[in-house]
């Protein structure tokens, strides 16, 4: 199990970038303790700005302070973002091509004790219809940091979703982000299974103990929904006898929709299977309830896969 959580490492990372990039700054809606953008108000209270509960004042505000220079990085739950300030996300962010970059803390189920009103599970498909917007879940502390010190050159709007709690690493220190390219963790030949986010830790786990079983699968992770390397993920599709995609997040939109869309396009179309949430709404929870009841668990997603593969004999 990793010793930080994703909302650690932006924390951290930006008060590193912090000391380089005098154009950072962190604009946070009233939740700095949760989003660990306490941090940066610490170590260096010059770059950090209290907006409070306004999260359309926020988005206005960066950007505003981007067209001067700045690169605004914006602080609170995700879904107060992807929701409650969409007009502003979408007319002054995404169109207009500004350089803002939203830290969407708290995605997905995992903030099942705050209430299911917090909790995020439509993010993707809203952020991935957005024109200019680049979308980012990294798996792990270590792809996280990795894909924040990217973010903080690139020009242009980025909505990057952060979990609330640690989960068991997928990379090691060695690895280095790359844009736009999905990441094979494994090979294998019964399947072919495609995560993003966080859920990509717990579909290894699964992989692992689905081994044991005599199960192999080809295991593909993709931190960037978009823009994405089409061609070279299709390439790493085109053999598989089945595809299943696992995300938090609901079935329609995300990365289900995503491989769904690209294989019903190519010269061979596959067959793929989505493992989320259904066309319904999540619950107030404690975590692992949530996982287990929805599937997204490491056994479940081993139960399912089972399930799936029997399915087709």
């Amino acid at each position: 199990m990793s010793t930080k959580a994703q909302r650690q490492v932006w924390g951290e990372t930006l008060s590193e970038l912090s000391e380089l990039d005098e154009r950072i700054l962190v604009l946070d809606g009233d939740l700095a303790t949760s989003t660990r953008a306490d941090i940066i108000a610490e170590s260096h209270p010059e770059k950090f700005i209290q907006v409070g509960i306004a999260e359309q004042n926020i988005v206005g505000m960066a950007f505003g302070l981007s067209t001067l220079g700045y690169r605004p990085w914006l602080s609170s739950f995700g879904v107060f973002f992807t929701n409650r300030a969409l007009d502003q996300v979408r007319m002054l962010v995404s169109q207009t091509k500004a350089p803002v970059r939203i830290a969407a803390a708290y995605s997905g189920l995992l903030n099942g004790s705050s209430g299911k009103t917090h909790q995020d599970i439509e993010d993707f498909a809203i952020m991935r219809a957005m024109p200019n917007m680049t979308v980012i879940a990294p798996a792990d502390a270590t792809e996280a940091r990795a894909a924040i010190k990217w973010v903080a050159d690139y020009d242009g709007p980025v909505y990057i979703r952060f979990a609330r709690d640690a989960v068991q690493d997928v990379f090691d220190e060695d690895y280095v982000f790359a844009p736009h390219k999905p990441v094979v963790l494994r090979h294998g030949t019964d399947l072919t299974v495609v995560s993003t986010g966080v859920q990509t830790s717990r579909v290894a786990q699964a992989l692992d103990s689905l081994e044991q079983e005599g199960i192999t699968a080809k295991h593909i992770h993709v931190p960037m929904l978009k823009p994405l390397d089409e061609q070279e993920l299709l390439q790493e599709l085109r053999s598989a006898p089945l595809i299943v995609t696992v995300e938090e997040h609901s079935v329609l939109g995300g990365l289900g929709g995503l491989v769904c869309e690209l294989t019903a396009g190519s010269e061979k179309p596959a067959r793929v299977t989505r493992l989320g949430l259904a066309d319904h709404w999540s619950e107030s929870a404690p975590n692992e309830f949530l996982l287990d009841k929805y599937g997204l668990s490491p056994a479940k997603v081993a139960e399912h896969i089972k399930a799936t593969l029997k399915s087709r004999k």
